[in-house]
């Protein structure tokens, strides 16, 4: 069945540096990119490279890295069908910052993901009509976003949202509709109020935004794994042990092989599986889209550790 995503789209302009410069300092860097981005198309990458039905929702400007952006989607397999060229604005841009041990500063601006709104919905109705997930995220208006998730709980279908950029005012009205939320320990402790660090507070923190309506609170804990707390009660998965040297789209693998696996009628738990190597195999390459890992390759890793891709109809 297939996944509709429903967010952003912003070229990435990345400069890597031996370290991060602090506040007032200048530092030489030694790279620069220009790499397709915006966690929304990234998401959508990651689920369409793995071998699902992906169609993405959002907008470009009417500029080269709009025409840019739209073709690296196209070329990975993501229907774009529903992608709109706003002429009278610039295609988004993300400023990424990254350190040599891969971690990272980013500045995102809008451009014509500020600009998404209900037009964007109604474009995607047809799609909901055919598909099993909504993968939502942060990075375009808080209207459309909640617009978006109302119409997909309208047509049946399970919503999924990724709390970033982080907000610390993200409304009950919204996390009534999501039945998957998948925040980060940062995003998770800005949600809730009190720091997350470890898998006890990342326990608490997902009770706690369970009591706000939401079904499913999966807190990505990074080394550690990830925490879940569903109905039936809470799963630890434990992280792959691997040689991180990019960070950046970490996060969007994770919910790229999450929504995939569900999508395929796999269980929780093996899909929580299936993103945690996806994010794994992400993070040993470079870039947003361009790290984001095939199903041949997804499979290699599953059988060089050893584990069983169990049908998605098996017990």
């Amino acid at each position: 069945m297939t996944i509709v995503v429903f967010g952003s789209i912003n070229m990435d302009l990345v400069a890597r540096t031996p370290r991060l410069p602090q506040s007032g300092e200048t530092i030489v860097g030694y790279d620069f990119t220009t790499i397709p981005g915006g966690k929304g198309a990234n998401q959508a990458v990651a689920a369409a490279r793995l071998g699902a039905t992906v169609e993405m929702v959002g907008r470009v400007g009417g500029d080269r890295f709009g025409k840019a952006l739209r073709e690296s989607l196209q070329a990975a397999g993501v229907g774009c069908d529903r992608i709109m060229t706003d002429s009278g604005s610039s295609s988004g841009v993300a400023l990424i910052e990254v350190e040599e041990g891969g971690e990272n500063h980013i500045i995102i601006v809008p451009g014509a993901n500020g600009r998404v709104n209900a037009e964007d919905v109604s474009r995607m109705q047809p799609d909901l009509q055919k598909a099993k997930l909504l993968l939502l995220q942060l990075e375009v208006p808080l209207d459309a976003v909640i617009a978006a998730a109302q119409s997909a709980q309208k047509a049946g279908v399970t919503v999924m949202l990724d709390p970033a950029p982080a907000s610390t005012t993200l409304p009950n009205e919204l996390l009534a509709e999501v039945d998957i939320l998948t925040p980060n320990k940062v995003e998770a402790s800005q949600l809730v109020g009190f720091s997350v660090e470890n898998l006890e507070d990342a326990e608490k923190a997902a009770i706690a935004l369970q009591k706000r309506g939401v079904r499913d609170v999966i807190i990505k804990l990074g080394g550690q794994g990830t925490l879940t707390a569903t109905p039936e009660g809470t799963i630890h998965t434990p992280a792959f042990p691997v040689q991180a040297i990019d960070t950046v789209a970490a996060g969007d693998a994770f919910n790229g092989g999450l929504a995939t696996a569900l999508s395929d009628g796999r269980s929780l738990q093996d899909a929580l599986t299936w993103g945690t190597a996806t994010a794994a195999l992400s993070v040993t390459q470079r870039g947003a889209q361009s790290s984001m890992p095939t199903q041949t390759e997804l499979h290699q890793f599953f059988n060089a550790h050893e584990l069983t891709l169990h049908r998605p109809d098996s017990k």
